[in-house]
């Protein structure tokens, strides 16, 4: 029992970067996957998190050894300096200005599991539409990260990502699992008709580029040495693994909605309320309050991280990136603006910045200069090189469904 809770107080980064990607976007995903194809794709979680180990992992121990973040790295160790800015602009736009347009969708996800309990709470203005929802959780928000103690921050974002998980992880049970349909749907490769973009849409929002910044920034904070990247593996998998059980019960609790059709998140915690009693309908709208708030926090961080990687800038600069993107997420949802044209663009952008990002990782992984004997394995590196090229496939796909 003392080494299970020496585990838990040794985590560090892994779970915040898990609830990085467990936002409204990806309760959307996999609701919608549950709801449309029921059990069928959970193999395509199962492949996220893989992918989700594999690379989390080197983005952390790069982190641990170089005691920098990946954009510092990158752009220390790029000496070509067309292929430098080349890679620094593409991951300023994608990470940056993607994250500024998907703020709006946070907070607007956590402000629906608060209207699915509370009812609305809105207020026109002329043609505006104010949400004080959205405004409470932008509050919220703003105070941690403008915060002087990282470390109770991130205590606060790690119990939250902890009763998060428990919130949709007893959804599911309590809408009654279906084992054989589950295992079946783990392990066995099933593509029903119409199904594919939903498989991109499920590894796609799941690995996503800014996490690999921001998990290397948050490791080089928490730890050091060669016993800092033993700890950073352990954490890595124990996060990623929960991260993709939450990503699994939203599944199996959408499948077992009845629902025929997914517009909004909200809905499936609407639903739920009929079949398995008022509990459900709670626990669902909690995690979607969590998922929103937490991704809402953890957004502007990673973009300030990377701000501060590529052009060096200093904590008060840092500082005006982080509230210039948590802003713009506030006033596209509580004036319910429509996002979508940004939304479409910061989905291209990280289309195309994952694969890139990917394989300058790995070619840094592979630096003895600077990882020493923790650079990459043989193993890893075929493995990290299958990712890329799946990664690529997966850009081209989305890019061309995009346009």
């Amino acid at each position: 029992m003392n080494k299970l809770i020496n585990v838990f107080k040794d985590l560090g980064p892994g779970p915040l970067v898990a609830a990085a990607f467990i936002g409204p976007g990806t309760v959307t995903v996999c609701a919608k996957a549950g709801v449309n194809f029921s059990y069928a794709l959970l193999w395509a979680l199962l492949l996220s998190v893989f992918i989700c180990i594999l690379f989390q992992g080197m983005a952390a121990r790069l982190g641990v050894v170089s005691q920098k973040g990946l954009a510092q790295v990158m752009r220390e160790s790029i000496a070509n300096p067309i292929l430098k800015y080349f890679v620094l602009a593409v991951s300023i736009a994608a990470i940056i200005v993607g994250n500024a347009a998907y703020e709006g969708g946070n907070i607007t996800g956590g402000s629906m599991g608060l209207t699915s309990v509370f009812g609305t709470l809105t207020h026109d203005v002329g043609p505006f539409h104010f949400n004080f929802y959205s405004l409470l959780l932008g509050t919220i928000a703003l105070l941690l990260l403008l915060s002087k103690s990282f470390v109770r921050v991130e205590r606060f974002l790690l119990t939250l990502v902890v009763l998060m998980s428990l919130a949709f992880i007893s959804t599911a049970l309590i809408a009654d699992i279906q084992w054989s349909e589950f295992f079946a749907g783990l392990f066995t490769f099933q593509q029903p008709e119409g199904s594919f973009l939903t498989v991109i849409a499920l590894i796609g929002t799941t690995v996503v580029p800014y996490n690999l910044f921001l998990h290397a920034s948050l490791a080089a904070k928490k730890w050091k040495g060669e016993e800092g990247v033993v700890k950073s593996k352990r954490d890595v998998f124990i996060a990623m693994i929960l991260g993709g059980l939450v990503s699994m019960a939203i599944v199996v609790s959408a499948a077992e909605s009845g629902l025929q059709e997914l517009l909004a998140p909200h809905q499936l915690a609407d639903s739920l309320a009929p079949l398995y009693g008022n509990i459900a309908q709670y626990l669902l709208a909690f995690g979607l309050f969590a998922a929103g708030l937490t991704s809402a926090i953890t957004a502007p961080l990673a973009a300030g991280f990377v701000a501060k990687g590529c052009f060096n800038l200093n904590e008060k600069q840092e500082k005006g990136v982080v509230i210039f993107v948590l802003l713009v997420g506030v006033t596209l949802s509580s004036l319910g603006l429509k996002s979508l044209e940004l939304i479409q663009f910061a989905q291209i952008a990280n289309a195309i910045v994952l694969p890139l990002i990917a394989v300058v990782l790995l070619w840094m992984m592979n630096n003895k200069a600077l990882l020493g004997n923790q650079r990459n394995t043989n193993i890893q590196n075929i493995l990290g090189a299958l990712v890329v090229l799946f990664a690529f496939g997966m850009s081209l796909k989305s890019i061309y469904t995009l346009l």
